[in-house]
């Protein structure tokens, strides 16, 4: 959880900068809140399809 953490505070990071005029700061910021959120999600996926396949017991 703590990654989907970080990709939310980078996403609130970037809207207070975008907010407060700071583009530079707000699209890179989304960009990295975009990276994290896509990798939670990918992880997510491998661990569901695992547990759903490999860790059945």
């Amino acid at each position: 959880m703590t990654l989907l953490k970080w990709a939310l505070i980078f996403f609130v990071v970037s809207v207070v900068a975008g907010v407060l005029g700071f583009t530079g700061i707000s699209a890179a910021s989304a960009d990295v809140a975009r990276l994290l959120f896509y990798v939670f999600v990918v992880i997510f996926l491998v661990l569901l399809i695992l547990g759903l396949t490999i860790f059945r017991a």
